[in-house]
């Protein structure tokens, strides 16, 4: 059955996201009428009208919808645009922006959506997750504290009554000891504070070092698929620093598997990598797969706070440095995880 071309004009008209369409210079032909709805004007009142005249105030990235959608066809996306419509009611909004061609002639196609509501629920979920972070950061450390203290009393205490001069080193040392047990734990909570000694590395011959390391520690039935891009050229970067977040990545995977499995590791090229403030124009990414339970629902929101983690005995530090150390170097990580998957995802400039 072939609908009739008013059928379609009708559903576009009835979608509950705001469409607008914007010619070469940013004039708007066209509106549906949640745009109409959510701009707070009738569709004669801005047909015509160029896209700042719709609003008393907005953040919208213009310049970069310029050079990228409209010049190269890169579609655009805006996670968070504050505005102020001409009725001074503000909003938050997410956009998505697309190149469109007719009649040898482009046009911007804008998928809008308010997500002030979204943002409330999203704040109020990190604060709660904040707050359970904070409590198990503060259990922990308080765990990790008290037990070199009762070394550090204990030993103090013989030291008053002891008069055999090795009893009175040996407690000595003791005491050195578990003080040198508490500054390593305040050292490695305030993160890496080394300078990174950056050079040329080969991605893929640092991947196969972590591996081989990993193999070597682990004797579980576990099957690694590697997937290179061999056209990825050298990246700029702290070879023994990046080496420590992947081992640390696919040890995780490893200990995950406890009855063994298949862990994936890809590496390739992305353009226009966005996240937040951050965009890489052009991105080594590297994925690291595997087929273990996933992580566990009430960790995977803080997993890269400080002293979180859901391994028995674990420091819960080793993701919180990694993502220092992928910070240090301006790029980012992402993890996704379910039952059956967990992959974390890692950019670096290129």
């Amino acid at each position: 059955m072939k609908l009739p071309r008013d059928f379609f004009q009708q559903m576009w008209e009835n979608l509950h996201t705001a469409i607008l369409v914007l010619d070469q210079d940013f004039n708007l032909v066209y509106a549906n009428t949640s745009c109409t709805e959510l701009l707070g004007l009738g569709l004669k009142r801005i047909v015509g009208q160029p896209f700042k005249a719709l609003f008393n105030y907005h953040s919208v990235e213009l310049e970069r919808i310029a050079d990228y959608t409209l010049k190269q066809g890169v579609d655009c996306h805006q996670h968070r645009a504050d505005v102020v419509f001409v009725d001074s009611r503000h909003a938050n909004l997410a956009l998505n922006c697309r190149r469109l061609s007719h009649q040898d002639q482009y046009f911007l196609l804008f998928e809008i959506r308010q997500t002030d509501e979204e943002i409330r629920l999203d704040q109020a979920s990190n604060q709660m997750h904040q707050h359970q972070a904070a409590r198990t950061l503060i259990r922990n450390l308080a765990h990790e504290i008290k037990n070199p203290l009762g070394g550090i009393r204990g030993a103090a205490q013989l030291l008053q009554y002891e008069v055999d001069q090795q009893e009175r080193d040996e407690c000595a040392q003791l005491i050195i000891d578990e003080a040198d047990r508490l500054r390593h734990l305040v050292d490695k909570l305030l993160g890496p504070n080394q300078r990174l000694q950056k050079q040329a590395i080969n991605i893929h011959q640092t991947l196969e070092n972590v591996l081989r390391l990993c193999t070597l520690d682990s004797s579980k039935a576990i099957t690694l698929h590697k997937d290179y891009d061999p056209s990825i050229p050298d990246v700029k970067a702290d070879g023994d620093k990046l080496q420590q977040v992947l081992l640390n990545i696919v040890r995780n995977a490893m200990q995950a598997l406890t009855e063994g499995g298949h862990i994936n590791v890809k590496t390739r090229v992305r353009y226009h990598v966005r996240r937040h403030d951050t965009t890489l124009k052009k991105a080594l990414q590297i994925k690291i797969t595997d087929n273990g339970p996933g992580i566990a629902p009430e960790v995977r929101e803080t997993l890269f706070y400080p002293m979180v983690t859901n391994k028995e005995g674990g420091s819960g530090l080793g993701l919180s440095i990694a993502q220092t150390l992928i910070d240090q170097h301006q790029g980012f990580i992402e993890c996704d995880s379910w039952p059956g998957h967990t992959e974390f995802t890692l950019y670096l400039p290129l």
